[in-house]
């Protein structure tokens, strides 16, 4: 057989392109779901398990999502969930450590690459949970040396106007006169 020196041009038209749309349309849903092969047949078709369902369903876990809640969110049944997700739900307890790892390994990636910032705060985030606390704890001394000084109650719209009623604005001739007045009755 003779070989041409001329590469091959890629086939392209409108038969390839039908083709290659039909085939990607029949294997996933408008969802991007998996379509399974007894698509049409008798009875509900089988969920199909995918890597980013099973994403989905550790990262809400370590967000503690309750199993029900899960469900509906993938739109399953709760018996559905247990049997497909089980080796996931397995580690509830430990969901939220390894969603933390992920984010301190991601944060140590771009602190690598000069991002500091991210890094430092999920530290302090860490640190402060070694602690048992959830924000970072204030200086007893300073609270115990300043007490607060105790606000004067709020006066309402009337008590404000009456106050007011009494202390007459010195800086207009009416409230020069009425001051002049005041201070008569006074002495």
């Amino acid at each position: 057989m003779a070989k041409s020196s001329q590469p091959l041009a890629p086939r392209t038209g409108p038969s390839l392109i039908r083709r290659f749309f039909f085939a990607v349309a029949s294997n996933f849903d408008l969802f991007g779901d998996p379509i399974p092969a007894n698509h049409g047949g008798r009875g509900r078709p089988e969920h199909m398990p995918t890597v980013e369902n099973r994403n989905r369903v550790n990262m809400l876990l370590a967000m503690g999502w309750s199993n029900e809640r899960i469900a509906a969110a993938l739109r399953v049944t709760l018996p559905t969930l247990r049997k497909h997700y089980f080796s996931e739900l397995k580690y509830r307890a430990v969901a939220r450590d390894r969603l933390d790892a992920a984010l301190l390994m991601k944060a140590f990636e771009a602190a690598e690459k000069g991002r500091l910032g991210p890094f430092l705060k999920l530290v302090e985030r860490n640190d402060l949970m070694n602690f048992g606390q959830t924000s970072r704890p204030r200086v007893a001394e300073t609270a115990a040396a300043e007490p607060k000084p105790e606000k004067a109650p709020k006066l309402g719209k009337k008590e404000e106007a009456l106050l007011a009623a009494h202390q007459p604005n010195a800086g207009t001739p009416m409230g020069e006169l009425m001051m002049r007045r005041q201070q008569g009755l006074n002495s």
